[in-house]
């Protein structure tokens, strides 16, 4: 979507009186999206989920972004304690459960604010995963919130040439060789031409649930 559709959508939204957030991860190509909403006038609220396994440096970055771009940003924290997050052997779920272990620190902790908004905006691209290429601009989820995909169809050539354009930082690991950052024991520094196989890697998790659990089946 161009600048000026994605601004239109977001004031039909607020026309009929609808109550919006953004979730991101905070990392480089996510803050694009980030300083368009800041800059649209429009009432967003802006969430991060810290499942209390990121990087210190994506903590950093999260506060350093929420300064620059003058917002807010709402910390979306599991309901399960870390102490408890470990199985009968004693490992932490992301070691012995990965989906599990993103399912009651990503989506669980995420659908309670589902349920007090009704427009969710998310800077999936189609050019990620093969799942976020079948999704679509505009999309339902559950508890009658609608999903609002506004950088589907951009690329990384767009998402980098925005971010010189108005001279937006990058995440302090991207230096480091990182292409995709989650939470830190769940991503590993690999040359791969598939950023994303940085993500759980060695096994043939690509999502965390965000964008397949918390997405109807229309």
């Amino acid at each position: 979507m161009t600048l000026q559709k994605i601004k239109k959508q977001l004031e039909k939204y607020t026309s009929s009186g609808e109550k919006i957030f953004v979730s991101s991860s905070f990392q480089t190509h996510s803050i694009p999206l980030l300083h368009i909403l800041s800059t649209s006038k429009i009432k967003i609220d802006f969430l991060f989920i810290d499942t209390g396994f990121h990087f210190p440096e994506t903590l950093s970055f999260r506060d350093q972004i929420a300064t620059f771009l003058g917002i807010k940003v709402i910390n979306v924290v599991p309901l399960i304690p870390k102490s408890q997050q470990k199985d009968a052997k004693g490992q932490f779920y992301h070691v012995s459960n990965p989906d599990y272990c993103c399912l009651i620190n990503k989506t669980k902790p995420l659908e309670s604010y589902l349920k007090q908004y009704d427009v969710w905006i998310s800077g999936v691209r189609a050019d990620q995963t093969s799942t976020r290429n079948n999704m679509k601009t505009e999309q339902s989820a559950p508890f009658d919130i609608t999903r609002f995909h506004p950088m589907l169809d951009w690329n990384a050539k767009q998402i980098y040439d925005y971010r010189m354009q108005y001279h937006l930082p990058e995440h302090p690991l991207d230096k480091e060789g990182y292409q995709s950052i989650g939470c830190a024991p769940c991503t590993q520094k690999v040359d791969l031409s598939d950023p994303r196989a940085a993500r759980w890697f060695g096994t043939k998790k690509t999502e965390c649930g965000l964008h397949t659990d918390l997405l109807s089946k229309d």
